[in-house]
C-alpha cells in the first residue's frame, strides 16, 4: 500500500510581506495558503506544493525564496515586480 506523508511548509515572512505590501497599496487583501511536501513513504520521491495566493478570484502560485509567481498553473508567470501592475489590471 502507498502512504502518501504531507507536511506542511511554512510561507516565507520577507515574501509574504512583499506580497501584503503591494496588495496594500493597491487596495486589496490577499489569502494566503501554505504549500506542503508531499513524500511517498519508503521511496525517495517528493513533491513540493507551492503556496497559493489568491488576489482578485485569480490564484498565483509562490515558491519560497522565489521572485516568480505563476498565474493559475506553472505556465505562466510574472515576477514580483510586476504583481501591481497586474492587480491594477484586473480592475
Amino acid at each position: 500500500m502507498i502512504n502518501i506523508i504531507s507536511k506542511p511548509l511554512e510561507f516565507d515572512d520577507e515574501l509574504k510581506k512583499k506580497i501584503e505590501f503591494i496588495c496594500d497599496f493597491c487596495n486589496t487583501k490577499p489569502k494566503i495558503i501554505n504549500g506542503n511536501i508531499r513524500n511517498i513513504e519508503h521511496t525517495n520521491l517528493s513533491y513540493i506544493e507551492p503556496h497559493r495566493v489568491i488576489i482578485k478570484g485569480i490564484t498565483f502560485l509562490v515558491f519560497n525564496y522565489s521572485k516568480i509567481l505563476y498565474i493559475s498553473n506553472l505556465s505562466n508567470s510574472i515576477e514580483i515586480k510586476d504583481l501591481e501592475d497586474y492587480i491594477k489590471k484586473i480592475k
